[in-house]
């Protein structure tokens, strides 16, 4: 019984290792095909590019120099920079003291991204919360005080602007208004006594993973800050520009139609370009040191915002597609790379024109995963052991 059982075994997988190979498109026949791909309306005329991953060789472009909303492709950049100038080992604390003055506080902070502005948020994600930090502390300071609230300053330093307009707005909120006193890292570390509360992040590289796979803005913007200071640019988004268009200068990748007014992709007046984009993609694939981004990428029909895409849309494509999404509204965007057989392509798509709303959105992604799903195929070995004789 066994030969029998093998054959059928051996046929079986033969189908599944011809019938991609046979239906995707070859190099050749991609620039034809992908024309009449993306001429379908929902795209609305795209920018798009697909560059071979080994020889870095343009399969196909169209509008690949016109410059385009990347919405949350723009994480791209924020991910590299976080690679570059950051320790993806080192993580971030957050501690709250009792001063050594009395009615005093001290928090410590690090310019932690991780600490969650939403407390059930953050219980889905077994992270710190911001209003956890806020109630422990106003408990401390109520025993403390004998019940009082009144009269108190607080020395803070390395929190984010935004966190600090945060806590006000909680303790307001409960009666509790502290004078607010921005110091040094030094002066917080000679006046802290008696420990309330505090956090420490994961490694940097796990709030990378995280950011990259559920699109998180907030990390986006903050990993990029931090990157912008280590890389001795200012704390803000003037920083931030200077750093992304440095990193394609590094490459000799042309920046003039760079525009970069935030690092998450929300801002509608980011501009880019598919070339650009691809260009990006292709240099950061071929160093080592960027690996950590590409397997931070979602994949198709398995992991991130790329969960649901591909299943009914491109089956042939799950599992084979890890890219960045991008969505504003009117804008649908993908970037990242593409298995096909023997080969991997990077691809870049941009759909900025297209009709406002939830349904013409769904439309363009379903346009582009069956674009992808031409040529994902997985490579399979062609090779067979030889069939054991039969006693």
């Amino acid at each position: 019984m066994r030969a029998p059982r093998f054959i059928v075994l051996l046929a079986l997988a033969m189908v599944v290792a011809a019938a991609p190979a046979s239906a995707v498109l070859s190099p050749a026949s991609i620039p034809a095909a992908f024309e009449e791909l993306l001429s379908k309306p929902s795209l609305s005329n795209p920018a798009m590019v697909l560059i071979d991953g080994t020889s870095g060789e343009v399969i196909y472009e169209k509008n690949s120099y016109s410059q385009r909303k990347p919405a949350s492709v723009m994480k791209i950049f924020s991910g590299a920079v976080a690679i570059k100038y950051l320790d993806m080992q080192s993580r971030f604390t957050t501690n709250v003291f009792l001063g050594l003055e009395e009615k005093t506080l001290v928090i410590q902070g690090s310019n932690d991204p991780w600490i969650s502005l939403s407390h059930s948020v953050a219980n889905k994600m077994d992270r710190t919360s911001l209003p956890y930090l806020a109630f422990n502390t106003l408990t401390a300071v109520k025993k403390s005080n004998k019940g009082s609230l009144k009269g108190m300053t607080i020395l803070y330093s390395n929190l984010y602007s935004q966190d600090v307009s945060n806590l006000k707005a909680f303790w307001a909120k409960r009666g509790f208004k502290p004078v607010m006193k921005a110091v040094t890292n030094d002066e917080t570390l000679l006046n802290a006594n008696e420990f309330i509360v505090g956090d420490q992040s994961p490694e940097v590289s796990k709030i990378l993973d995280y950011m990259m796979l559920w699109s998180d803005n907030n990390l986006a913007e903050r990993l990029a800050r931090l990157a912008s200071r280590a890389a001795g640019n200012s704390f803000n988004d003037k920083g931030i520009a200077e750093e992304f268009e440095a990193l394609l200068v590094e490459y000799g990748i042309d920046s003039s139609k760079l525009v970069t007014k935030d690092a998450s992709g929300l801002s509608k007046e980011n501009r880019v370009t598919a070339t650009m984009m691809g260009q990006l993609l292709y240099q950061l694939r071929k160093d080592p040191k960027y690996a950590p981004l590409y397997d931070s990428l979602p994949i198709g029909g398995i992991s991130g915002t790329l969960r649901s895409r591909f299943l009914t849309t491109a089956p042939n494509a799950v599992g084979l597609v890890r890219a960045k999404t991008g969505t504003l509204n009117g804008t649908v965007t993908l970037a990242g790379y593409v298995e096909s057989t023997d080969r991997e392509y990077i691809f870049v798509t941009l759909a900025d024109d297209i009709s406002r709303g939830n349904a013409a959105s769904d439309k363009a992604r379903a346009a582009i995963d069956r674009i992808l799903g031409r040529i994902a195929a997985p490579n399979i070995p062609a090779e067979i052991s030889a069939v054991p004789a039969t006693p």
